[in-house]
């Protein structure tokens, strides 16, 4: 993409309504725009890294094996007065009533609808284990919507229902999407921490959250340092072999990690002074294990093979898919701008070409350029006639992993610039060995 023909609408100053750097950021490098309060519209670069993110919350569900439904934004509110949830859940539903005066209201999630689903296809201890999710905007009318998408009303989710004959078999089903998580946020380039944690208007209880640690956090968090050391599961997994699955969890549950709704002071103050961390931390995933909470009011029973008809034992599982663009960059930026995890960035390179008006810079640019694509690369390409200084101050805010700079005093050597944006380490490389770094592994395009 060339930069002159793409819509990134940046900001030199920092937005006077943004109180967190995430907020400023993505102000500033043109990703969103507020439509309301806490309501956003996602432009070109920002959409790009919010399906970036969406993709690979996506490959892991489907590598846990749980299977991808898409339910709509709008509910009946008769189910939710089944639940006996329509009048508990407060304020921060949406409620409307349609042109035929129907109650509906907007989802803020979907233990009811998704339970409404399985109980008319699922009759027998055959039709068990299944796990569906889908990936969808929700509502939720926060009284103080704040911190830009960290805490928005409308926001991106995933969330993922499990359905099991036995307590046991659901928390096989809780203890895959622990696992499940943890390669998610490792792949998204965040140290992301489960601690024990309040299950709150969605019930049970068994619950984890996933933490970033982070000042902006709005969470107050406790834990023992060795859970920050511990090496994130990289390798395939069989999530059909309990026992592994379970080795896993144990491992990561055995240390001492809490939110402060389920700190344990005495706990905690058993763990050596100087390995006790308490800190603020930012909540991107929450699971939950609540057995029949839904489906024994919402008629969810199969029959085991006894023949005896029990209520289907449920959990659910939800990623904050938007919260996390916000979250990343939390985690993963300086003073100059963002720094994105190659895995999520919406380019991996940006090319400069430091003088627009010079033929050989031109047409070794624009060779590079494509290059990289037709190899592709995914390339943002800084064709502008502006100074050197506000090419560079652009691509260092937008946080594109890697910079290529094209210039008439390289150029004269045989060599472009190779700039790492997370080290700030720059070489100068003959064209064919820089272009030989990213076309070898080519990421592919959204």
């Amino acid at each position: 993409m060339r930069l002159s023909s793409y819509f990134m609408p940046t900001l030199k100053e920092n937005p006077s309504e943004a109180q967190i750097v995430s907020h400023r950021l993505m102000l500033r490098a043109g990703m969103v725009r507020q439509a309301s309060a806490g309501i956003y519209s996602w432009l070109p670069m920002g959409f790009r890294v919010l399906k970036r993110i969406e993709q690979i919350v996506r490959e892991e569900q489907n590598a846990s094996g749980a299977q991808e439904v898409l339910m709509p934004t709008i509910q009946s509110a008769d189910l939710w007065r089944e639940s006996g949830r329509y009048d508990d859940y407060g304020k921060e539903m949406l409620r409307i009533v349609d042109r035929h005066d129907r109650e509906m209201l907007y989802g803020p999630t979907n233990e009811e609808l998704i339970t409404d689903i399985f109980k008319g296809a699922a009759k027998s201890w055959r039709d068990v284990p299944r796990n569906l999710y889908h990936i969808q905007w929700k509502f939720r009318d926060e009284v103080r919507p704040r911190f830009g998408v960290m805490r928005g009303r409308e926001f991106l989710m995933k969330d993922a229902y499990s359905f099991d004959l036995s307590k046991e078999a659901a928390r096989h089903s809780y203890n895959k999407m622990f696992v499940a998580y943890l390669r998610t946020f490792a792949r998204l380039g965040l140290k992301a921490i489960p601690m024990r944690a309040d299950t709150g208007p969605i019930g049970g209880d068994l619950s984890h959250e996933f933490i970033i640690l982070a000042e902006t956090g709005e969470s107050q968090v406790y834990c023992h340092r060795d859970v920050l050391e511990l090496d994130v599961l990289g390798a395939d997994i069989d999530f059909d072999d309990q026992a592994t699955v379970q080795g896993v969890v144990d491992r990561w549950t055995a240390i001492y990690a809490a939110t402060d709704e389920k700190h344990d002071e005495a706990a905690y103050g058993a763990i050596p002074e100087e390995r006790r961390v308490s800190a603020r931390g930012i909540e991107v995933g929450h699971i939950f294990y609540f057995g029949s909470k839904y489906s024994k009011p919402l008629g969810a029973m199969i029959a085991r093979p006894d023949g005896e008809t029990v209520p289907v034992e449920m959990g659910s599982y939800g990623i904050g898919v938007s919260r996390l663009v916000g979250a990343i960059i939390e985690a993963s930026h300086d003073e100059r701008g963002i720094i994105w995890p190659e895995s999520v960035a919406p380019f991996r390179v940006g090319l400069i070409n430091l003088r627009v008006g010079d033929a050989a810079c031109s047409a070794a640019a624009t060779g590079i350029y494509d290059t990289l694509r037709k190899a592709g690369v995914e390339v943002l390409y800084d064709d502008r006639d502006e100074s050197p200084g506000a090419k560079f101050a652009s691509m260092d805010l937008i946080g594109l992993p890697w910079q290529l700079v094209v210039g008439p005093r390289g150029l004269a050597q045989g060599v472009v610039e190779l700039k790492e944006r997370r080290t700030g380490e720059k070489q100068e490389l003959p064209i064919d060995a820089a272009l030989a770094r990213f076309t070898a592994a080519p990421i592919t395009a959204v």
